[in-house]
C-alpha cells in the first residue's frame, strides 16, 4: 500500500480470487497487537480482502482467529493495479504493496504478483453488526493536499467514501465481500 509520505505497507497474501476486475486475497494480521479504540487487530486474526480494479476503495472482512467476524475495514485507494512478477513500479508508482495476487483476472490463485494501490488516507470501519459505522482519518485526508492537487481524485475520494458508508448503513458491506 502505497501511503506517500508516509512508509509504504508491503505484506504477502494468498489469492483467493481474481475474476479481472476483484481481486480478493488472504492475509494474516502481520503486526503487534493494534488497538484503534474501536476494533482490536491481534496477532491471528485474518484479514479477507477485496481489491478493484475499477472502483476507489479496497473493503477488508476482518475475523478473529476463532472465526468470528470482528467487521470491515475500508480503505479509500485509487483502483488496484496488478503487476506480473511481483516487481514493484518505480517511484511514484500508484499502489499498495500487496504480495501474491494474481494478474489481469488470468493468473488465478497461487500466482505471483504484487497488487498494488495507492493509499488516500479516508477509511471506514464497520462493525459486525452494523451498529457503529465510522468515518476515519477525514484530518490526514484534509492534511494530504489532494483537494489542491488533484481535485478530481479527492472527489472521488470523498464519493467513495459516502458510497461505503450508506452500503454500510444500508444493505451492509457483505453485499461487496460476499
Amino acid at each position: 500500500m502505497v501511503k506517500a509520505p508516509r512508509p509504504d505497507k508491503t505484506y504477502p497474501a494468498t489469492v483467493v480470487a481474481d475474476d479481472g476486475t476483484r481481486v480478493t486475497v488472504r492475509a494474516p494480521w502481520a503486526g503487534a497487537a493494534r488497538d484503534f479504540g474501536f476494533v482490536r487487530f491481534e496477532p491471528g486474526d485474518v484479514l479477507t480482502e477485496h481489491f478493484w480494479r475499477d472502483r476507489w476503495y479496497a473493503v477488508k472482512e476482518v475475523r478473529a482467529a476463532d472465526g468470528a467476524l470482528k467487521g470491515w475495514y475500508c480503505d479509500v485507494t485509487r483502483p488496484a493495479r496488478v503487476l506480473d512478477g511481483g516487481t514493484a513500479p518505480a517511484a511514484g508508482g500508484a499502489g499498495r504493496g500487496g504480495g501474491r495476487a494474481g494478474s489481469g483476472g488470468s493468473a488465478g490463485p497461487g500466482a505471483r504478483a504484487t497488487l498494488l494501490v495507492a493509499d488516500l488516507d479516508l477509511d471506514l470501519w464497520c462493525s459486525a453488526d452494523g451498529r457503529a459505522v465510522l468515518r476515519l482519518d477525514e484530518d490526514e485526508f484534509a492534511e494530504s493536499g489532494l483537494t489542491g492537487r488533484d481535485p478530481g481524485a479527492a472527489a472521488r475520494a470523498l464519493a467513495s467514501l459516502d458510497e461505503l458508508e450508506r452500503l454500510a448503513h444500508g444493505e451492509g458491506l457483505g453485499v461487496l465481500t460476499g
